[in-house]
């Protein structure tokens, strides 16, 4: 007897063992169907070495008192296959627990040992079924097989890969037997069709799981002599009533799903089509994705030599899918959408669909089979295993990253077999659990620490398989163009180039020099790019012209190779290879601006260069303004100003770049009116720093520190709004006022020669891109002085101003110069653009008759009016002439109104009352999406444009940077139409009608 407060020998023992709670262990233990072994350790070291001996002790007692005999107990203790083989069943399967306490001789089962017993096959697992003459005997017999199974595989008799083709070879055995159900119940029907099962995924290529739906795909044709559509209704019915057997619930519960929405339409089309119908569909209707299906189609049940001729007559088609039109992209696609598709609570716990699960290995492989299997049939395997090896064994895939990926993948569906066997339920979700943690570990040999070993494994095969996934397509091809390690088989220049044009490259021959540029060699320079290339070419793929960013890349690293700053930035800081391979494929602005100073490239990193944040204005104009002091000449000065210009333009669109396509670690920037402000007031504060600098270089230059006269620039237009764009003018009026003592006229020389020379200045030729400064606001436009005094801006807007110039007026914002002035400009103005009595009937008529005569007149001829972002109906202008009547007729009133910015004065103009939260979201979202386009051409053509480029390359980048996938620039178009379509009818309202 244990003395009160000391646990029992037996406890401990139990503890030492393996058992969490020794407690209801010992309690199961005094069973008496345990009594003649309760006492041998036989018996607890193999408890002890099962995957969760609580588990398998629960289980075996319950099998026990379903016993009539003592032959179990006595075969346990006796012959160690079967104890091992059950007992582990026990321990690592709760539900195959559950069938053995009902069915209590099925243990029978796991006694033999023959040599047959350890690989059986379709033949094997047949005779396994034969006995079943319903569906509930049909289950009973498929879980009695299963076990077996089940045992070899928890025991190690066999691996993996070798359970799945196990697996998949009873699902073939079952299919077939429920089949014959199907046609002994409805013998007429059989005599009528011939009837071939068609198996698909993991099923097709023997690799399934415990517990998957198996997917199929039902060809029929007639008898002889019977009529075709009688026919195909006879099998239509044989395949359901298959199916229902398979699928429905009795009370030996279900076996598995079969799925047949792999067949041609999915659920909208037939269940069962001829041969010739499926051939039909396949050559004229059929995605990407679904001749990627086909790659496990292979003949299961029913009439096989029908099934063969359905195999052999789409297996020509299978091969060229690489060619067609969007092929990677279609895969990519798919792949995204599986990843989108998983609730973001179970994206971390995913071990099929998350990122580095069992999909991106699939996926490769996959795709890697149809490029290359076109003319190499060693890769035509269903199985993903054995065509990762034959891939390797080809040079199609690195035999490094062969192993891993091996290693990974074998893990992985380990962990994912043993989930599954617990319940027998489907399911690719990590546990959180941590008693269902440790019986997965102890089930993979993890004993010492099996949650904290489990957890470590699986993300370290995780992280490889993300890490390496997306490099099996391109570390190939940099071996077959360095060659640096002989002896290794590698790709051919023909299959080099297949990939490339495979992956979205237009010009393979042009991306292969520039590889073999890049990767030769044994500097240390080459064997960084080396490492590099691999992951950026599958961010330059990513892009709408990988083509164009690989050969800028190659000309960054011909500019930058030999500085030991670049290679250790792009290999050490994570964001900066993967930022630089966005910008350089994103367009043309972004790498024309970094070629003319690659050194640029410092800011893509996460160093102390300051990053992508855009920088204060007030930091901006000290920079200008100090590298204009040391200059020794005007023309120098602002040479250095113009620098500075280019650099933070290159850090304002890469940081757009990079926000809009987002990155492996951060997602797309998902406020678009965000990004949109954040390159408005980057710009803005830019070009006004510029201009301050270019001031004080020419004043400088000509006057030395004092001009004869008081000297302000006032920003109108976008530049006023703090809206600019990468593509626009500067917008300004400039205004003086004579110092005291100083003579009208030569303040007014002096101030024309300043105004002269700084748009000379900023728009001399050179590296950097020019500052266009547009005056064509100022009074009497383009027949008036370029630069006004104060009075003289006072007498003619008192006299002679335009309703037009009041509400161009609104805008007004000073941005460089004489701050006083400036301020006492706004002042002087203030009046006109906010009339205290607001505006007459008259003057709204004349607002809307200018407005409606713009629309007529100022369309490029040929432009599509609906896709003009600046003048098409729902465009930058409908919604900026709405907003700045509404501020001309209430802004002396409401003071949110008085703001040169659009978007602010959308927001206060809502908050006043004066238009409904609707519509304002309505116009601000049509604004928001307007510029954006506009950015969008502006950083993809390097060239201005208020409507999509017509290039299919360009327009896909511009669908890019929106945020719209491969293959759907027709829904970026759609879009847009639709969200101007929307502010048109707010502005019909508001402006027109209002």
């Amino acid at each position: 007897m244990t003395a009160p407060g000391r646990r029992s020998s037996t406890f401990t023992r139990l503890l030492r063992h393996g058992f969490t709670d020794p407690s209801a262990a010992e309690r199961l233990l005094e069973a008496p169907e345990l009594a003649p072994v309760r006492d041998d350790p036989v018996l607890l070291e193999a408890l002890g070495a099962t995957a969760d001996p609580d588990l398998a002790l629960h289980g075996l007692v319950r099998l026990l008192e379903a016993q009539s005999g003592r032959d179990l107990l006595d075969t346990v203790i006796a012959a160690k296959p079967l104890r091992d083989r059950l007992l582990g069943v026990l321990g690592a399967s709760a539900a195959l627990a559950e069938h053995l306490a009902r069915h209590s001789d099925d243990w029978r089962a796991l006694v033999t040992y023959e040599p047959r017993d350890l690989h059986p096959g379709v033949a094997e697992f047949e005779r396994g079924l034969a006995e079943a003459t319903d569906p509930v005997s049909l289950r009973v017999a498929y879980r009695r097989c299963l076990l077996s199974i089940a045992a070899r595989d928890v025991c190690g008799t066999t691996d993996v890969a070798e359970s799945a083709a196990e697996l998949a070879d009873l699902a073939t055995a079952t299919l077939r037997a429920a089949l014959a159900l199907a046609g002994a119940a409805a013998p007429d029907d059989a005599a009528a069709c011939r009837l071939a099962v068609i198996a698909m995924g993991k099923c097709g290529g023997h690799e399934l799981n415990y517990v998957s739906d198996v997917d199929v795909i039902f060809v029929g044709e007639a008898a002889e002599g019977v009529d075709e559509t009688k026919a195909l209704r006879a099998a239509t019915k044989l395949a359901s009533h298959m199916m229902r057997i398979c699928s429905e619930t009795t009370v030996e519960g279900s076996i598995w799903p079969v799925d047949a929405n792999l067949r041609p339409e999915g659920r909208n089309g037939p269940l069962v089509r001829t041969l010739s119908s499926h051939l039909a569909y396949y050559q004229r209707w059929a995605k990407t994705w679904e001749f990627q299906a086909l790659l496990k189609a292979r003949p299961v049940a029913g009439d096989i030599a029908l099934g063969e001729e359905y195999v052999a007559a789409l297996e020509p088609l299978v091969w060229k899918a690489a060619e067609r039109e969007n092929f990677v992209a279609d895969v990519q696609k798919m792949r995204r959408r599986v990843v989108e598709n998983i609730p973001l609570a179970e994206v971390d716990r995913q071990l099929k669909l998350g990122p580095g699960g069992l999909r991106d290995v699939e996926f490769a492989v996959q795709l890697l089979q149809l490029v290359h299997g076109r003319a190499d049939a060693s890769l035509r395997s269903g199985s993903t295993l054995e065509a990762l090896k034959a891939l390797a064994a080809g040079g199609y895939v690195a035999r490094a990253d062969f192993a891993q990926l091996d290693a990974a993948y074998r893990f992985l569906r380990s962990m994912e077999h043993r989930i599954q066997l617990y319940r027998l339920r489907r399911t690719h979700l990590v546990p959180e659990d941590e008693a269902d943690l440790r019986r997965i570990g102890r089930s993979l040999g993890l004993r010492s620490d099996p949650v904290a070993e489990l957890n470590r494994e699986w993300r370290r095969h995780s992280s490889v398989v993300r890490r390496l996934h997306e490099k099996l397509f391109y570390r190939p091809l940099l071996d077959a163009v360095a060659q640096l390690a002989p002896g290794e088989a590698r790709l051919s220049s023909e299959a080099a180039r297949e990939r490339l044009v495979a992956l979205g490259y237009a010009d393979p021959a042009a991306a292969l020099r520039h590889l073999e540029a890049l990767a030769s060699g044994v500097t240390r320079k080459a064997a960084i790019q080396r490492t590099l290339l691999p992951v950026l070419l599958g961010w330059f793929a990513d892009s709408a012209d990988p083509d164009a960013g690989l050969l800028n890349f190659r000309k960054v690293s011909d500019a930058l190779g030999k500085t030991p700053w670049y290679l250790r930035l792009l290999r050490d800081e994570g964001a900066a290879a993967e930022n630089l391979a966005r910008v350089l494929s994103a367009g043309r602005l972004a790498p024309d601006l970094l070629m003319r100073a690659p050194e640029a490239v410092a800011l893509l990193g996460d160093g102390d260069s300051g990053g992508l944040a855009p920088r204060p204005r007030a930091h901006l104009e000290q920079e200008i303004l100090a590298a204009v002091n040391r200059a020794d000449s005007g023309a120098h000065a602002v040479t250095a100003a113009r620098g500075v210009r280019r650099r933070e333009l290159f850090r304002t669109a890469a940081a757009d770049i990079v926000g809009s396509y987002g990155t492996e670690a951060h997602p797309a920037e998902a406020d678009q009116g965000a990004l949109v402000d954040r390159v408005g007031a980057a710009v803005s504060d830019l070009t006004a720093a510029t201009l301050a600098g270019t001031l004080r270089a020419v004043v400088r230059e000509g006057w030395g520190d004092t001009l004869p006269t008081r000297f302000a620039v006032i920003g109108m237009g976008r530049f006023g709004g703090h809206e600019l764009g990468y593509g626009s003018d500067a917008d300004v009026l400039f205004v003086h006022e004579p110092r005291d003592g100083v003579d009208e006229h030569e303040a007014a020389q002096a101030a024309n020669r300043v105004v002269s020379e700084m748009r000379r200045l900023l728009q001399i030729p050179s590296a950097d891109p020019p500052l266009l400064i547009d005056a064509d606001l100022r009074p009497e436009g383009k027949s008036g002085p370029l630069v006004r005094t104060l009075k003289s801006y006072e007498a003619y807007y008192r006299r002679w101003s335009l309703g037009w110039e009041s509400q161009a007026l609104l805008r007004a914002e000073p941005v460089a110069g004489d701050e006083d002035l400036g301020r006492r400009f706004v002042e002087l103005i203030d009046p006109l653009r906010y009339p205290p009595a607001g505006l007459t009937d008259d003057a709204v008529r004349e607002i809307r008759r200018l407005k409606a005569r713009m629309e007529s007149e100022r369309l490029p001829r040929g432009a599509d009016p609906k896709l003009h972002t600046k003048l098409g109906p729902g465009g930058l202008s409908d919604v900026e002439w709405t907003v700045q009547l509404l501020q001309l007729r209430h802004g002396a009133g409401q003071p949110g109104l008085r703001t040169t910015r659009t978007r602010a004065a959308l927001s206060a103009a809502a908050g006043a009352g004066l238009m409904p939260a609707e519509d304002a979201a309505t116009l601000d979202e049509a604004w928001v999406l307007a510029t954006r386009v506009r950015n969008a051409v502006m950083l993809v053509r390097g060239r201005a444009g208020d409507t999509f480029p017509s290039d299919a390359r360009e327009l896909a980048a511009v669908g890019r940077y929106l945020g719209y996938g491969p293959g759907h620039v027709g829904d970026m178009l759609d879009d847009y139409r639709r969200t101007a379509r929307r502010a048109r009818a707010v502005v019909d309202a508001l402006f027109y009608t209002g």
